[in-house]
């Protein structure tokens, strides 16, 4: 083989194969920068919403970098469609680009007219911008969208409905004052022929923590429900609209909700497996657990008959509650004499008043 067949020069076929091979790998490259520029290009847009207003410095410097691009800038233009820059380009080629000039002084809306919308959105967790001019215009208040939502913003607050989720704690307490809830409890005891299982029905009223023993039963049938809501009528009679959370239990059957619905009651059932959704009767089961069932060996229903009448007397009347600000359901009568105690169940229950 001769030596100059293995020099590259402009004529020899390897050397132009080469340059083909290296210029591809390139070109290829720059198309995967460009791409990735371009994406990355429009996550940031994305984050500045849907207008981004440019300087006459920066047209011009769009236009110039731009036409140097050629054809392929129809493709990789982001920051306004191609006919836009195009606008741009035969404007500035007319010598008809101008710089950006607002014409007119500066609207300002008055402090009174901010302070309006700030309520209104304070106030009304799920009205959007659109809603609150609406109302800003029944008071003869014209605003634009663009100024409410400014507003909004700048105080912190997002303009689009719902600022908030509608969580299941935010809806106990718009209802907090009509609430009521049930559940059921159990308990093994001892008797002479041997264990059995008694179940206790509750109910309680959230405003006022105040706990209501409809029945204690080792046989909780549709019968005896049904007996038990008829006796729990009298606290459902007034004209009061009031919501009853219950669970799932299917010793809850239609007919023991229908007593409840006579009396402008809606009976809601809870989703499967969700106690923390009847909190307050939960945490109602965690203290007579704790404060009274754990400390016994019940021996016959009438013993735990006995002991859960009297706790919840004390429950009701004496013991203090964290969610009433450590006040007493029932009223106590506060003398300025001697400290004197009441002890019921063996001690478990101690009630401390002045004479």
């Amino acid at each position: 083989m001769q030596l100059t067949s293995l020099i590259y020069t402009p004529q020899n076929g390897i050397f132009q194969y080469f340059l083909s091979m290296l210029g591809q790998m390139v070109h290829a490259d720059l198309v995967r920068q460009n791409e990735y520029l371009k994406v990355e290009n429009e996550i940031l847009r994305s984050k500045l919403g849907n207008q981004i207003r440019t300087t006459y410095e920066e047209k011009l410097r769009i236009i110039k970098y731009g036409l140097a691009v050629g054809g392929p800038i129809k493709k990789i233009i982001s920051i306004v469609s191609y006919q836009t820059f195009r606008k741009w380009v035969n404007a500035f080629e007319e010598g008809n680009l101008h710089k950006n000039v607002r014409l007119g002084r500066p609207r300002r809306t008055p402090a009174e007219v901010i302070e309006i919308i700030l309520r209104m959105a304070r106030e009304n967790l799920d009205w959007g911008f659109g809603r609150i001019r609406g109302e800003l215009k029944k008071l003869g208040l014209r605003r634009g969208r663009n100024t409410i939502k400014r507003i909004m913003v700048e105080h912190g607050l997002n303009p689009a409905p719902k600022r908030y989720d509608d969580s299941w704690d935010a809806y106990l307490k718009r209802t907090f004052e009509t609430l009521w809830g049930c559940d059921f409890f159990s308990r093994e005891i001892w008797t002479p022929l041997g264990k059995k299982v008694m179940f206790v029905l509750f109910f309680i009223n959230i405003r006022t923590r105040q706990v209501h023993i409809a029945g204690i039963t080792d046989h909780p049938s549709e019968l005896w429900m049904v007996n038990r809501a008829k006796y729990m009528e009298q606290f459902f009679e007034d004209d009061t609209k009031k919501i009853l959370i219950r669970d799932g239990d299917k010793k809850f059957t239609g007919k023991f909700d229908d007593i409840f619905k006579i009396h402008n009651t809606k009976v809601k059932k809870l989703p499967y497996k969700s106690p923390n959704l009847n909190p307050y009767s939960e945490a109602w089961v965690g203290i007579v657990q704790r404060e009274l069932l754990d400390k016994f060996f019940i021996f016959g229903q009438s013993h735990f008959e006995y002991l859960i009448k009297h706790f919840v007397s004390y429950y009701n009347h004496f013991r203090p509650h964290s969610g009433l600000d450590n006040g007493t359901i029932g009223h106590v009568q506060n003398g300025s004499g001697e400290v004197r105690c009441e002890s019921r169940l063996g001690g478990v229950i101690r009630h401390y008043w002045r004479e």
